[in-house]
């Protein structure tokens, strides 16, 4: 009865829904309609509606966008007998049905997420054996060595943490490659890093051949331990030392739980952060993913694998035979395959790992190409909307997941559906200057406001459209690539712990200037076209305000290509702890001021320092979160400089045994707390107002920046054509 009485409810509720998107009504009274909800929408936000008037907010948008879609479809497509028309005016129309469809569907997994869950790690009372899966296939050993000291140092019991290396880039294939420098690197690489692990007191492993890439990896991994339960942390991926204690209790309480996935934080910017300067004040692009969409996916049990950061059950993996490698992004995949089978996933929203990210703009497009073409591998392949054993709500979740790496179509479609009609004067979207403030006016600005409901301090206005407009450029070659042939990109490691000693553009920035002077002569056709055609002055205006917006992007996106030189080689992390200083035979009352992986700066409390000691090793003895004793790690002095009546002391490590790792891991990335409190102060909404007037002032500054490099690049061809031009004289 009450089953019966709910699809009725819903049944009445759709067919009034449907009857007032479809309800004929002249121009004004439309408009007064927008306006009307968008300044409801406007005071619940004011007025921090949250709960139900939050769904209420979002209700009235979902009323406003549906409206629109009715519009669009019955109104304005071209007749279909001027195909020069039409053709390009359904890809307009596809590429916003595409974007309603992502919409729709952020909507139904993040309206309402899950809220993060309380800390544990006192709570946990059994302790299964864990094997901690490091793969690795070209890193550095000292960034490894990083890595497998902070797992090692994990605050676990250790009869029941096994550590292990797993080392794809000194297999027997490459160590008797055909290529001697191949060969001998292969050969280097696997007696250093056995020779480090057992340093550290960690398992080495390597395999015979290089097959599967990264999922191959670990399932060997899995061939030669035993643990119930299965971490894994990337190369670059430093786990704080309660990431066990947090994370594993979860499996006793769920028999059916193959994953325990927790965030992805990174200790650097990516290269838009750096190069626009973002990094400390605006979140960062990757925790709109892990702070609202896996909390989304989570509460529909489909929050999937990120390759690591994550704990997994062995018996649930077993069951599959192992990780997936049909596609290259094997972690995605694997979820799947074990959603559809019937075992469960829980999200921890608390950061206990420090990442590195890409730090050149070519690395990062890199990255995105493989997790584009990966994604459309499992579209292809596995099509979760028919995948069996998944719920309802599964399928949905990673359709948005796959689908939205579609973005690079809709997106060059809005790119250059303007040009159509400034240049060749096709007329792809029929409607008068009214119609388009009345319906497509509207629907831009509740869509605004609609994400910014959703993800508020998360994401700041116009930064999505920037990172997919700087990713669609490289990302569409790359997704039609995978489409035509699905089976053939392969698994590339993504560069990491790079540094930029120059400024200089990009390597691959070329196509982002040509897209802007395009945009400028399309302003200029604009400005013409209203001072000649009067008559057409309103689409005019709308179609080259349309172009000013792309223009914007196009401007801020030359900052973004345009590679700022950074003085140090990794990224410093502020931390706060008291330390003694050792120098010539004498110590020294000091804190540590901020860290990086390759040395910190202290505050000594002793004026006797000069220039002197710099170049003079020495040493610090601080008390790590291991123990209570103190340790000392060895150092040598960089630069000494006078700051607020202290003395600002530039060291860099220099690390002689295993403990001397496990001490630089433990001053790094020891204590989780420091990364949720630098996530929470980046975390504010500046509203949409705020946000767009912020993101205009960031756009016309960048955009000088940007000519500015493209100019001065311009200088050596110059300079060599003219001593080419002396010679020949």
């Amino acid at each position: 009865m009450h089953k019966a009485r709910s699809i009725l409810i819903w049944a009445l509720v759709s067919l009034c829904v449907i009857v007032l998107i479809t309800l004929p009504v002249n121009l004004q009274t439309q408009l007064i309609a927008s306006i009307s909800v968008v300044a409801c929408m406007a005071v619940i936000k004011g007025l921090n509606g949250g709960g139900t008037w939050r769904l209420v907010a979002l209700a009235f948008g979902t009323a406003i966008v549906l409206r629109y879609v009715y519009w669009r479809t019955t109104n304005t497509l071209p007749p279909i007998n001027q195909l020069e028309n039409f053709i390009p005016g359904l890809l307009l129309y596809l590429a916003e049905m595409y974007s309603v469809a992502m919409l729709a569907l952020s909507l139904f997994i993040v309206a309402t997420p899950l809220p993060s869950r309380p800390s544990r790690a006192a709570k946990l009372e059994r302790f299964p054996h864990v094997d901690v899966f490091v793969p690795s296939y070209n890193e550095d050993a000292h960034l490894l060595a990083n890595t497998l000291s902070a797992a090692k140092a994990m605050d676990y019991p250790a009869d029941k943490l096994h550590v292990w290396l797993l080392d794809d880039g000194g297999t027997l294939q490459k160590r008797n490659s055909n290529k001697l420098l191949e060969a001998q690197a292969a050969v280097a690489r696997h007696n250093e890093l056995r020779q480090l692990c057992e340093d550290i007191g960690v398992n080495y492993l390597t395999r015979e051949r290089n097959e599967h890439a990264k999922a191959g990896n670990l399932n060997n991994g899995m061939k030669h331990s035993s643990g119930e339960l299965i971490a894994v942390f990337d190369a670059d991926h430093a786990p704080a030392r309660d990431f066990l204690l947090e994370t594993v209790g979860y499996f006793d309480d769920d028999p059916k739980l193959f994953l325990v996935q927790t965030p992805h934080f990174f200790i650097n910017p990516d290269p838009l952060e750096r190069n626009l300067r973002t990094f400390e004040k605006m979140p960062s692009e990757n925790e709109m993913f892990y702070g609202i969409i896996q909390r989304g996916l989570d509460k529909w049990n489909a929050a999937f694998f990120c390759g690591s950061a994550a704990v997994l059950s062995r018996k649930a993996l077993e069951s599959q035979n192992g990780f997936s490698g049909i596609s290259i992004t094997e972690d995605c995949e694997t979820a799947l395959a074990l959603h559809g089978s019937g075992w469960n996933s829980i999200y921890v929203d608390k950061p206990l790992i420090a990442g590195l990210q890409p730090a050149t703009f070519a690395s990062f497009i890199g990255q995105r190409s493989r997790w584009a073409q990966g994604m459309m591998q499992i579209l292809r392949f596995r099509f979760p909307l028919l995948k069996r054993g998944l719920t309802i709500p599964q399928r949905l979740c990673y359709m948005s997941s796959t689908l939205f790496w579609l973005f690079p179509f809709p997106r060059t479609v809005f790119l250059f559906a303007p040009l159509f009609y400034l240049f060749f004067d096709l007329e792809i979207f029929t409607a008068s200057g009214g119609e388009f403030l009345a319906y497509t006016l509207a629907y831009m600005l509740v869509n605004l406001m609609m994400q910014n409901y959703l993800y508020g301090s998360f994401r700041w206005p116009w930064i999505s459209e920037l990172y997919e407009y700087v990713q669609t450029v490289h990302l569409l070659p790359a997704v039609i690539s995978v489409m035509l042939n699905p089976r053939k990109p392969t698994f590339k490691v993504t560069a990491k712990d790079e540094s930029i000693a120059v400024s200089r553009l990009s390597e691959i920035s070329r196509p982002f200037f040509v897209i802007f002077a395009v945009q400028v002569i399309a302003l200029a056709v604009t400005i013409f076209r209203i001072y000649t055609e009067p008559y057409k002055a309103d689409v005019t205006l709308v179609v080259g305000g349309w172009n000013v917006i792309n223009l914007i992007m196009a401007g801020c996106a030359l900052g973004v290509v345009s590679e700022r030189g950074e003085r140090a080689s990794s990224r410093r992390v502020r931390v706060n702890r008291r330390c003694e200083f050792g120098i010539n035979g004498k110590w020294h009352a000091a804190s540590i001021e901020d860290v990086s992986v390759h040395g910190a700066r202290l505050h000594v409390f002793d004026k006797e320092l000069d220039q002197s000691m710099v170049g003079i090793e020495g040493e610090i003895r601080f008390q790590p979160y291991s123990g209570a004793e103190m340790e000392t790690l060895p150092l040598v002095v960089r630069n000494i400089q006078s700051s607020d009546g202290l003395l600002a002391v530039g060291c860099q490590y220099l690390p002689k045994s295993a403990l001397d790792h496990r001490l630089i891991a433990d001053l790094i990335f020891a204590n989780s707390a420091q990364w949720t409190q630098f996530q929470q102060a980046r975390r504010y909404n500046p509203g949409l107002i705020r946000g767009t007037i912020w993101f205009l002032g960031l756009s016309l500054y960048q955009t000088s920046r940007g000519l500015l490099y493209f100019f001065r690049s311009l200088r050596p061809e110059r300079e060599e054509q003219r001593e080419l031009a002396k010679a020949q004289g």
